[in-house]
């Protein structure tokens, strides 16, 4: 093989690799999603732009057990999307 081959080999293991790790994140959330009985997920960023909050404002709520959330892949926060009325109307208490 000449260097040419071989970066392009190395660069095709590299991308196969970035692949698997993908998958297997959506493995994952797929069968945190089956548990839920198929109520959809919200990150983050989606509650914050639903709350109309911060990262940081939103963390004191977890924090603070104001709202519930599931923690999933490595510690990242999920919300159902199903318990938004009751958190919205609880901000307005």
């Amino acid at each position: 093989m000449n260097d040419k081959s071989e970066i392009i080999m190395k660069i095709l293991e590299q991308l196969l690799s970035r692949f698997d790790k993908i998958d297997n994140k959506l493995d994952r959330l797929f069968k945190v999603k089956d548990p839920l009985n198929g109520d959809e997920l919200l990150d983050n960023h989606d509650m914050c732009n639903i709350l109309g909050v911060t990262k940081r404002t939103l963390q004191r709520y977890r924090q603070k057990g104001l709202i519930k959330y599931y923690m999933i892949d490595k510690g990242k926060a999920y919300y159902r999307k199903s318990e938004i009325p009751e958190i919205l109307f609880k901000r307005k208490l």
